[in-house]
C-alpha cells in the first residue's frame, strides 16, 4: 500500500537527504513543508512534494493524512539561539502544539527530532541555551502527549551532523562545512576556545538511515543516531591542515556529550561512516587542485 510521508523542514540539509532516500521507495509518496529559513529550493529532490509554508500553520497547509511525520523543521543552532531567541520561540515553543495537534487528529506517527544538547555536561546542558531549553521542553510535552492521548510517537538525537548540502556561510554555518568553506579559501580556520570541546560527529546519511529505522520500528524515547567516535573542536580543525585562529568563549558551548545508541542499533541501525576519512578525503580533493600543498 501507499505510504505518505511527510517531513517538515524537508529542503534543509538532514530533511533533504531524508526525502530523497525515503522517495527511493515507490511505495512511498513523501512530502516537505518548510518556510525555508535555512533550507533551500536548491536541495529539493525529484519526486518529492513541496509544500512552503511554517510549521505552526501545518493544518492549513497540509490537507491529507500522511502515515508518519519526520518532524524535523525546527530552529537548530545552539550559540546564535541566544541572537535569535524570538525565532527560536516561534519554530520550536509555539509551533510544537500545532504539529502535535494534527499528528494527534490525523492519526499520523510523529518521529521528532530532538536535541543531544539535553544530554551535555551531565545533563546540564539541556538550560544551557535558548534552543538547548526549547527543544527539551519539547520532548518533555510529546511524553505527556502521549499520555494524556495516546500518541504514537518516537524521539531521536542527532550528534553533529556533517555531508553534502550543509550551511557553509553566515550565521547558520556547521562546523565542519565552515572548516572545509575556509580551507578552500586558504584561510585560517576559526575555532571557539577553548577547542577541547567534544563532539560525536555523524554523517547525514548515517542520520537518515537511522531515521528511517526508527519511522519503521521504533516506539517512544531515547533513539540516539551518532557515531561513538569523538573528537574535539581542535582535533577536527587540525585535520585540515591549516592555521588556527582562535575565537572568544561562548555561550551554550557544551564542553562533552553522552551518547546512546542502543536502541537505535537494537533496530538493526549502526553507523557506517568516518569523519576522519570524510576530511581525508576533502583534502586530497584540495591537493589535486594545488589549493593545498604538502
Amino acid at each position: 500500500m501507499m505510504k505518505r510521508i511527510l517531513v517538515t523542514g524537508g529542503a534543509g540539509f538532514i530533511g533533504s537527504h531524508l526525502c530523497e532516500e525515503l522517495s527511493k521507495d515507490a511505495h512511498n509518496r513523501v512530502y516537505s513543508l518548510d518556510n525555508y529559513s535555512t533550507g533551500s529550493v536548491k536541495n529539493h529532490v525529484q519526486g518529492v512534494n513541496y509544500i512552503d509554508g511554517c510549521t505552526k500553520d501545518i493544518s492549513i497547509h497540509v490537507n491529507f493524512k500522511p502515515d508518519v511525520v519526520f518532524h524535523l523543521g525546527e530552529y537548530s543552532r545552539v550559540e546564535q539561539s541566544f541572537c535569535d531567541i524570538d525565532k527560536v520561540w516561534e519554530s520550536n515553543a509555539v509551533s510544537i502544539l500545532p504539529v502535535l495537534e494534527f499528528v494527534r487528529k490525523s492519526g499520523a506517527k510523529l518521529v521528532y527530532a530532538g536535541s543531544s544538547t539535553k544530554f551535555g555536561d551531565g545533563g546540564l546542558g539541556r538550560n544551557q541555551s535558548p534552543y538547548a531549553f526549547t527543544k527539551a521542553s519539547n520532548t518533555d510535552l510529546i511524553k505527556s502527549y502521549s499520555d494524556w492521548y495516546e500518541l504514537n510517537y518516537a524521539i531521536v538525537y542527532f550528534y553533529n551532523a556533517y555531508g553534502d548540502r550543509e550551511i557553509a556561510l553566515g550565521q547558520y554555518a556547521t562546523l565542519v562545512a565552515k572548516f572545509m568553506e575556509q580551507s578552500k579559501q586558504g584561510k585560517a580556520l576559526t575555532v571557539v576556545q577553548p577547542g577541547i570541546q567534544r563532539r560525536n560527529f555523524t554523517h547525514v546519511k548515517d542520520i537518515v538511515s537511522g531515521l528511517i529505522k526508527v519511522g519503521d520500528k521504533g516506539r517512544g524515547d531515547g533513539y540516539g543516531i551518532g557515531s561513538q567516535e569523538s573528537y574535539s573542536v581542535l582535533e577536527i580543525a587540525k585535520l585540515f591542515n591549516q592555521d588556527i585562529e582562535w575565537l572568544s568563549e561562548r555561550k551554550g558551548n557544551r564542553m562533552s556529550s553522552a551518547i546512546d545508541t542502543s536502541k537505535t542499533e537494537a533496530l538493526g541501525w549502526k553507523a557506517t561512516h568516518s569523519i576522519i576519512s570524510y576530511i581525508e578525503s576533502f583534502n586530497q580533493q584540495l591537493y589535486s587542485a594545488g589549493i593545498l600543498t604538502i
